[in-house]
């Protein structure tokens, strides 16, 4: 032993400080700032799924599901997506009134506090029930029960901020907004320049300790309309008053409005989807110390706060919106590319058309499943902090895919703008989602594996807490035992990963059923990532962290994981219905090809060129990974292009348009196509139009007049919006259109 650690151990040890990633404040936050049970299971090469499996379906309450059927519904019915949009560029004002009465601003703050007291799937439901109809409503009704003073309150408030502020948020009294985008830092929030000062001031007629502020954010959600604001900021002390630290760090205070100093009230407009965002500014704003979320106590404390917050936002919000855009896309594009025809044939049974309808279905399908079980397992008490950055970026990315696809499909139909086009306010909002709460490029390249890899590893974190123990006699014994653990990891890694590349049988669960193929294929992938993750460490040490395109492609393939897990497990929890195992397969052989590429890439990338040819003979990337076939392309478009039990579980709980709304006569028109197929079918065996049929006598008057009905329910859907220069005038008023357009061109 003695030999072991002076001979071998101590040269690595001494290796190690220089080459493995020491963590800055900051980032130790990051790392210990949720939960890994998912991820270090994907880590560990090994993966027992018991845990996966044995999670409860999320499911709601009846309380739960009469609020989505009543409340919901009705606040829906208050909303008209184009005339928020173009006219007034804000609900209606009984609208708002409806939100409040009603509790929406509530919904995840406790009953004992007068909120609504939901889970966080129900939470998710109702986002997604609102953004199928309309992003504006959704975003109005999810920002205060994401990331904000209510959730901030809720996790670290004192008893004194929940007493007074979360009824008053529950009811809508306040209406908050939280403030962390500054002018100057954009996604690297520790770099904010907003500051708060602490000295004594004036408050309700009393000298108190308190902070001075000054702040400029930008891109806040609910700001113009705002009561109270939660404020991200760097609070200093410069007259040690608190202690002996000139600089504290990022603190979350609460603030006001309408305190001297505060303004708010101008907006932005963000991609033409006008719910309430805009920037706040603050000059010389004083407020207690009472006033920092959590108290005194919290101050300097923000960013581990705001990790915390974010995953829930990060995990419920976007994911329900994009899943929302995702169904519905399947269901318009399923039902759309069923009553339009070309060259006498509906456009779904093309396969150039089947091809991209089967990504909208397959992207549906996994964004609900990602969004079921992160929501079941931020109930279960998991602070996903990894988990909800996947969600984040792959739900909207995602999401920007399936939008570009239903409008591809659609063509013309989704290309002209009006109140008939019932894609339009989700393709303008993509943006949003994918921008919002950490943009998409520093989520993947940053987040997902650089804060994952380093926790959820089964040595990693041992060995850099064994590197950084100041004591060298207890850094030393620390290091000899996870470092060996860790070699022994890795050798057993190496042969597991061979054996699974080669045969592509991984373990499964016993009784998985007709999953057990996808469940083998995903324990293969997760060998060949540990090793893959593994050799990255080893080669690029500390380094690892400035190779942002080799731990992004790593961050691909843990994400691509996880949501293959999440879709097993939703077919599990959905009953296993062989009818949705096309869906399934799909799903899970674009996650394996997405997977290989991207480990390929890793590999082919790494500066140290012996690792590729030591990793490629054994992973083999290019293997079991070419992505779902014709045939499994082709079944999963005909399960959204023809009504089914399937078609019903995919898309989901939707709010129903009224009939005269564009996806309104697009239902209608659906529905009259299916019922009439066995007429036209009958007419097209024979090749005569229904004119020919009805003067033959193949069809009865009541038949004829049924075709008759389905043509011109066909067409007003096929149908577009256009304008004379008068209705222009009035959508744009500060337009001056001529009377003739033909007169003013000449």
């Amino acid at each position: 032993m003695s030999f072991r650690k002076n001979y071998v151990t101590k040269p690595i040890l001494k290796w190690a400080r220089g080459a493995m990633p020491s963590l800055s404040s900051t980032e130790a936050e990051a790392v210990y700032s949720g939960d890994v049970h998912f991820e270090a299971e994907l880590f560990s090469g090994n993966p027992d799924w018991t845990m996966l499996r044995s999670m409860k379906a999320p499911a709601l309450t009846d309380e739960e599901r009469d609020f989505i059927d009543g409340p919901c519904r009705t606040f829906c019915d208050m909303i008209d997506v184009w005339d928020i949009d173009r006219r007034t560029g804000d609900l209606p004002r009984e609208a708002w009134t409806y939100l409040r009465d009603e509790g929406f601003f509530g919904m995840i703050i406790p009953k004992e506090h007068g909120g609504l007291g939901f889970s966080a799937y129900a939470h998710s439901e109702v986002v997604r029930y609102i953004a199928g109809h309309s992003v504006v409503a959704a975003v109005t009704v999810m920002v205060p029960n994401s990331l904000g003073p209510g959730e901030l309150i809720l996790q670290f408030g004192t008893d004194a901020q929940k007493r007074h502020w979360l009824p008053r948020l529950a009811r809508g009294e306040e209406l908050p907004a939280f403030g962390l985008t500054s002018e100057d830092a954009g996604s690297d929030a520790s770099a904010m320049t907003d500051e708060g000062v602490v000295c004594k001031g004036q408050w309700n007629g009393e000298e108190v300790l308190g902070i001075r502020m000054t702040w400029a954010k930008r891109y806040i959600t609910l700001s113009p309309v705002a009561t109270v604001l939660g404020l991200a900021l760097k609070l200093r002390d410069p007259d040690h008053l608190l202690g002996e630290v000139d600089d504290i760090g990022i603190t979350c205070t609460l603030v006001p409005t309408d305190l001297p100093g505060v303004e708010t009230g101008r907006r932005h407009l963000p991609s033409g989807t006008m719910f309430m965002n805009g920037p706040t500014t603050g000059k010389d704003v004083f407020v207690p110390l009472d006033h920092i979320i959590g108290g005194p106590d919290y101050a300097g404390r923000g960013w581990m706060m705001l990790m915390s917050a974010l995953a829930a936002g990060r995990g419920i919000s976007l994911p329900s919106l994009s899943a929302a855009a995702a169904a519905m896309s399947a269901h318009s594009t399923g039902a759309y590319s069923r009553i339009r025809k070309q060259f006498n044939l509906p456009i779904g049974l093309f396969g150039g058309v089947q091809e991209p309808m089967a990504r909208i279905a397959s992207n549906a399908y996994t964004i609900d499943a990602g969004r079921r079980l992160t929501t079941a397992a931020l109930d279960d008490g998991y602070k996903l902090a990894v988990i909800s950055a996947i969600m984040k970026y792959h739900a909207t990315t995602r999401m920007r895919e399936t939008i570009n696809d239903a409008m591809d499909v659609h063509s013309g139909k989704a290309v002209i703008d009006g109140p008939l086009n019932y894609l339009q306010s989700h393709y303008r909002a993509i943006p949003i989602g994918i921008t919002v709460e950490g943009a998409n490029i520093v989520t993947r390249n940053l987040i997902i594996f650089g804060q994952g890899a380093i926790r959820a590893h089964p040595h990693l974190l041992d060995e850099i807490e064994a590197i950084q123990e100041p004591d060298p006699d207890k850094s030393l014994d620390s290091f000899d035992t996870h470092f060996w653990a860790h070699v022994g990891h890795s050798l057993r890694t190496v042969c597991r990963a061979g054996w699974s590349a080669w045969t592509g049988r991984g373990k499964a669960p016993d009784d998985a059923g007709k999953a057990t193929p996808f469940y083998r294929r995903l324990s293969r992938w997760s060998a060949a990532f540990a090793l893959t993750a593994d050799m990255a460490f080893l080669t690029l040490g500390g380094g690892l962290k400035r190779r942002e395109m080799i731990s992004a492609r790593l961050g691909d393939a843990l994400s691509e994981m996880y949501l293959v897990a999440a879709v097993l497990k939703r077919w599990e929890d959905d009953g296993r219905h062989d009818a949705d195992l096309p869906l399934v397969r799909h799903a899970t052989e674009t996650s394996f090809a997405r997977i290989g590429r991207a480990l390929d890439e890793v590999i082919a990338n790494m500066p140290a060129r012996w690792v590729g040819w030591l990793l490629r003979p054994i992973l083999r990337p290019g293997a079991h990974a070419r992505g779902p076939s014709d045939q499994v392309i082709e079944e999963v478009a005909k399960l959204i292009y023809e009504p089914s039990d399937t078609r019903s579980r995919l898309v989901g709980h939707y709010y129903a348009p009224k009939p005269d709304s564009g996806l309104g006569l697009l239902d209608t028109a659906y529905k009259l196509v299916l019922e009439a197929a066995p007429l036209e079918k009958r007419l097209r065996d024979v090749r005569k139009t229904p004119q020919e049929g009805l003067d033959a006598g193949l069809l009865s008057e009541a038949e004829y007049a049924q075709l008759q009905r389905m043509q011109e329910a066909v067409q007003k859907v096929v149908a577009v919006d256009d304008y004379t220069p008068e209705e222009l005038a009035d959508l744009y008023p500060e337009m001056t259109p001529p009377t003739d357009w033909k007169e003013a061109a000449e």
